[in-house]
């Protein structure tokens, strides 16, 4: 063996690398719990702001779903609606993005930024958000009150 590779099996094996890369990893979530974490338009908002800017405080995100909800410019988000928002991110739709690896959430700053099955998500929520969720997506990937300005 001189260490040059056949050409014959250069084909083959290029060929087989090809369709390895086409199957997913096992590291891939199933199409269940991706379908699961999207499930929620509150969820899918905090997705599309993580398309924009990987990195997020619970408190700003919060401000920004209850401006979309209740169309109005973030300054004019009220405590009351801000944290109903709040609340309910931190118990029940971060946690639940955790758990899918989609996201992490920092305790100590609240801080919320993308996981490892981030990529995944986010690919399967460009996919079916370019017409469903259009203004959804369109507000979450905006600067915060740059619309009202």
């Amino acid at each position: 063996m001189t260490g040059e590779p056949d050409p014959s099996e250069e084909v083959t094996s290029d060929a087989s690398a090809s369709s390895e890369n086409q199957l997913p990893s096992v590291d891939i979530l199933e199409i269940e719990p991706v379908y699961e974490a999207l499930g929620h338009p509150r969820r899918r908002y905090l997705c599309y702001t993580l398309l924009e800017d990987t990195e997020w405080s619970l408190s700003d995100l919060a401000t920004k779903i209850a401006a979309w909800e209740n169309d109005v410019p973030e300054h004019e988000v009220t405590e009351n609606h801000h944290e109903g928002v709040y609340v309910s991110l931190y118990h029940a739709h971060v946690p639940k993005l955790v758990d899918e690896g989609v996201i992490t959430f920092g305790e100590a700053t609240e801080t919320i930024t993308t996981a490892e099955h981030a990529e995944q998500v986010m690919t399967a929520l460009e996919g079916i958000g370019a017409s469903l969720d259009a203004n959804q997506e369109t507000h979450a990937r905006s600067e915060m009150d740059e619309q009202e300005d």
